[in-house]
């Protein structure tokens, strides 16, 4: 515990509710943490109060408060810019870093006689840089292409000084290379198309198709065919590249799209950037979701403080909570609108979900999972309203063959994965006849009696993050009154089954929650609800087929109920009871040799 927390207290019941940044210091005066608040003694006095509830890094940051500065501003838009511009000086310990695993890399066109075209992982040296990009790949790409496109050579030869030392290699006679070696392409044609090559790097190069079908002309008139195949080929292959850029980012114009997928207590976040319709950079970001703050909002903010190149529109897959002041910053400091968008349709749309698929994709590669099931735990959480996905999942059915061998079955995902070890199964003890309700609440009842009392298993013990019961609301509303009596905050739904005993929707109180058009968290459901099904009917059947055997035995002279029981517990399948000699069914059952014989002759005959 921080022993200053009574002067942090005192100090702080002092503080202006004028807006303004607060800078948490340790004992020896360095800043660990930089915030902004619109209330600068409400939002400091969340800190420092008797009975906190805090996130462990937040808990973390306050037990390492030696002190703490303020600056009052006069608007809460004030104090945003001014606790992005501290950050980024500062760089706090416990503030976002936007760290992804990359860094950052250049394209670079060298300051040669004949310049090359490469991509590097620094700005360090001679030449001119394109960048930064925070993706290798695109960056590598965009090399590539160009060096194709416009057939420069990639080769490690220094020209002019290995003009006419070699043959051309197998680049120039495949067309992948003007053969600049052969010294016949004078420095001007080809200063000329590195500039065109860097000028298709940047903006895809409409202006250069037209320049260039100019020049082919012109060369066809001058009776220069070689000139004028090779621009017409160079055209077609800008056409090209152009499509092929265009089927990433067709109709998009200048946008950045962001999207986001929680896990495991992480948030990963993809920004996939198109400038001109084309797919201009991408980067992924991983960060702890520990903080009490907006994590998708401040994100963005130090994401974009700073730049000018923000383009008009921003497309996210989730509104920040300070959604207009973050449109003001972006705005002013790019001297155009900006706007935060929230596409519901259109390409827009698809570009969302594509970047929500990076960054599930991401998340799954640092987590041992797919992006699938990252997406169907998401989809799940948002279609049932859950404030987080859920990690731990158990699911119920009731399974009985009229009012013989009633039984229930508990299956378990964890991840979106099936965690068979974790499975239970119940026979039903309270119920005479068939009651699919009373069952149901007498399973969930005995089960959850577990986590109140805390003596069961590791999996007992534990609490899911969400219930689902294979039925609908009358299974919900017969259970939910069981998780009031035993004070348990535990979100509870049912899985609603077609006429055709296919997964339809999830059942909720007194309606349903269609999630059909959520493909991988449909996908989802349907799995836990065939596989609870199928595990309590397997288990319904075997304890049939036990009560079958068990009444077999009764029909041997001497056996009854307690000696039926006393092989079965022993044996207990059909299989092992066949392997049992007369001499080990004596002593199992405390009979004589001569009963156990005519026992061992029944089993034979079962």
């Amino acid at each position: 515990m921080n022993q200053r927390l009574p002067y942090l207290r005192e100090k702080t019941s002092r503080l202006t509710e004028s807006p303004g940044v607060y800078i948490m210091k340790n004992k020896d005066q360095g800043i660990i943490y930089i915030g902004k608040a619109k209330n600068l003694r409400k939002r400091v006095t969340s800190y420092f109060r008797e009975n906190p509830d805090h996130t462990p890094k937040v808990a973390a940051m306050v037990s390492n408060v030696f002190d703490y500065d303020f600056i009052v501003t006069d608007s809460e838009y004030e104090a945003l810019v001014l606790e992005c511009s501290l950050i980024k000086q500062h760089k706090p310990k416990y503030n976002i870093l936007l760290k992804d695993d990359k860094g950052y890399h250049y394209i670079r066109i060298s300051d040669e006689e004949y310049p090359r075209i490469t991509e590097e992982n620094n700005n360090i040296g001679s030449g001119k840089f394109l960048g930064p990009y925070t993706s290798s790949f695109v960056a590598r790409e965009a090399v590539n292409e160009a060096n194709r496109v416009f057939m420069l050579p990639t080769c490690r030869k220094c020209f002019p000084r290995d003009f006419r030392k070699e043959r051309p290699c197998l680049n120039y006679h495949i067309k992948g290379c003007m053969g600049v070696c052969r010294g016949k392409i004078s420095r001007e044609d080809y200063l000329r198309t590195v500039e065109e090559a860097v000028e298709f790097i940047r903006s895809g190069s409409a202006a250069s198709v037209q320049r260039m079908e100019s020049e082919m002309l012109a060369a066809a008139e001058e009776l220069d065919f070689e000139k004028a195949a090779l621009l017409r080929d160079r055209i077609s292959a800008v056409k090209k590249a152009s499509e092929k850029q265009k089927i990433m980012g067709s109709g998009v114009g200048s946008a950045d799209v962001i999207g986001a997928a929680e896990y495991n207590g992480g948030i990963y976040i993809s920004v996939v950037m198109y400038r001109d319709d084309r797919l201009w950079d991408k980067a992924v970001f991983d960060l702890p979701k520990e903080s009490e703050e907006d994590i998708f909002g401040s994100f963005m903010l130090r994401f974009y403080y700073g730049r000018t190149d923000i383009p008009k529109i921003i497309a996210v897959d989730r509104i920040p909570e300070e959604h207009g002041l973050i449109e003001e910053l972006l705005t002013n400091q790019s001297g155009r609108s900006v706007k935060l968008h929230q596409p519901q349709r259109g390409r827009l749309l698809e570009l969302l979900r594509m970047a929500k698929s990076n960054s599930a994709e991401y998340a799954a590669l640092k987590n041992s999972r797919t992006g699938k099931e990252i997406i169907a735990l998401e989809q799940l959480a948002k279609s049932l309203g859950l404030s987080e996905p859920p990690k731990y999942i158990e699911a119920y059915d009731i399974s009985n063959l009229s009012s013989e061998s009633m039984v229930a079955g508990m299956v378990v995902f964890e991840d979106g994965r099936p965690l068979k070890k974790a499975y239970k199964r119940f026979s039903i003890k309270e119920q005479e006849y068939q009651n699919d309700y009373g069952s149901m609440r007498e399973v969930l009842r005995r089960r959850l009696l577990h986590i109140v009392d805390q003596d069961g298993d590791e999996f007992f013990n534990r609490t899911p993050d969400l219930i689902l019961l294979d039925g609908g609301t009358g299974h919900v509303h017969a259970v939910e009154p069981i998780l009031r009596e035993l004070g348990l905050d535990i979100p509870l739904f049912g899985m609603v089954k077609d006429d055709k005993h296919r997964t339809r929707a999830i059942a909720e109180g007194g309606k349903e929650i269609q999630i059909n058009y959520l493909q991988a968290a449909f996908n989802l459901v349907t799995k836990i609800q065939d596989e609870v099904h199928r595990f309590s009917v397997s288990y319904m059947h075997a304890k049939h087929k036990k009560k079958t055997y068990s009444s077999e035995l009764l029909k041997v002279k001497g056996i009854g109920e307690k000696k039926a029981a006393k092989i079965m517990v022993k044996y207990k399948t059909r299989e092992k009871l066949l392997t049992a000699s007369p001499e080990e069914l004596a002593v199992t059952a405390g009979v004589s040799l001569e009963i156990a014989k005519e026992l061992w002759e029944a089993i034979q005959r079962m």
